[in-house]
């Protein structure tokens, strides 16, 4: 993905890693982005995941860092508790921020 990303010289390439920090595959990375929300809310949607139980989302807990570890390394966070239009915006400002090279 990226070896063709960078054959076709596109400015950006956006890569969704659950894993990030705890595979350090952030090196890899010029910038990293984290997507947050609210414990309660994070807990909530993943699950209405089909087929996720309360035993699956534990598991799941217990291989990642904690949120505000994650946000604290970031170079940008986005907090999606504020529905899609806010979320959008916030989003909006980053790329601008890249596409600007303020990164």
């Amino acid at each position: 993905f990226l070896a063709e990303a960078r054959r076709k010289k596109v400015k950006a390439a956006v890569l969704e890693i659950p894993l990030l920090f705890e595979t350090k595959a952030e090196k890899r990375c010029d910038a990293v982005l984290c997507v947050t929300a609210p414990r309660a809310l994070q807990k909530a949607r993943v699950m209405k995941r089909p087929g996720m139980t309360k035993a699956r989302y534990r598991a799941i807990l217990s291989q990642q860092m904690p949120d505000g570890e994650k946000r604290r390394r970031a170079d940008f966070v986005v907090h999606t508790d504020k529905g899609l239009a806010d979320t959008r915006r916030q989003l909006a400002k980053i790329a601008k921020r890249i596409k600007d090279g303020k990164i």
